[in-house]
């Protein structure tokens, strides 16, 4: 598994970082001392626990931590901090676990594998998708990048839809709202479509898509995707939903909303 580790004092940092190479759960460690550094790496990749100092200049630990549940809504977070009185603040962004400095390989391991020990190492897939906070698309690990924003939405509306047909005036409604569906932007319509073809045809996921009988669709069976496992069942994944679903549309506030009442009786 892969850890990320942010503390502003690189002595302090370079110990963490040694000390969690040591732990039989982490494979990776990625050590970083600017809390901007380490947002923008996981913009690119995946991990699954981030251990964050508080106390830092700039954007705090705390902040840090929240932004970091934008991008990856199921991380495992454990605070590491020489100061108590930052405990009960930390919580309202569901850490697992509150390490003072300074502490010993055994406290860590300890609190590590508390903190990992519920989670398989599943092997990656091939095609993921995040819908959990802010939407986003993996491939082998590696996060798409898309020439036209609309193009991406028009594939977080389709991974919305789980594999039903929708057409053209349908997708267009929900990426434009109220524009008139005129010729102009039935054209402009047809440029996102084509966008979004190329690529995904670029990072060799092509056939994912479909276009028959004038309707979109998207094939669900080729994602692994945390909106299909929660629908699922799959316990990890409703507990890694903290009440935001592709928070950037606006359209996706439906199904937040559907999340939200299935959260509560599943609790």
């Amino acid at each position: 598994m892969k850890a990320i580790c942010v503390d502003d004092e690189a002595q302090v940092l370079n110990h963490i970082v040694s000390s969690c190479q040591k732990l039989r759960l982490l494979d990776e460690v990625k050590g970083f001392t600017g809390t901007q550094d380490a947002l923008e790496w996981l913009e690119r990749h995946s991990a699954d626990l981030a251990l964050l100092d508080i106390d830092m200049p700039g954007m705090n630990g705390l902040e840090l931590a929240g932004r970091i549940r934008k991008i990856h809504p199921n991380i495992a977070i454990i605070f590491i901090t020489a100061f108590s009185q930052y405990a009960l603040d930390a919580y309202e962004v569901h850490p697992v676990s509150y390490l003072l400095k300074p502490f010993d390989q055994a406290r860590l391991a300890q609190e590590v594998e508390y903190a990992l020990g519920g989670r398989t190492a599943r092997k990656p897939a091939h095609i993921m998708m995040q819908t959990f906070g802010h939407f986003e698309i993996l491939v082998d690990g590696t996060a798409l990048a898309f020439r036209r924003s609309k193009s991406k939405e028009l594939l977080a509306y389709l991974v919305d839809r789980r594999g039903a047909g929708v057409t053209r005036q349908d997708a267009f409604a929900a990426l434009w709202e109220d524009r008139p569906y005129d010729v102009s932007m039935q054209k402009q319509m047809d440029v996102v479509i084509r966008s979004l073809r190329d690529t995904l045809q670029k990072y060799g996921i092509g056939d994912l898509f479909e276009l028959k009988s004038r309707n979109l669709r998207v094939r669900p069976e080729m994602i692994d995707c945390d909106l299909y496992r929660f629908l699922e069942g799959d316990e990890e994944a409703v507990n890694a939903y903290f009440g935001e679903y592709m928070s950037q549309y606006t359209w996706a506030s439906n199904t937040e909303a559907q999340l939200a009442q299935l959260k509560k009786q599943k609790i």
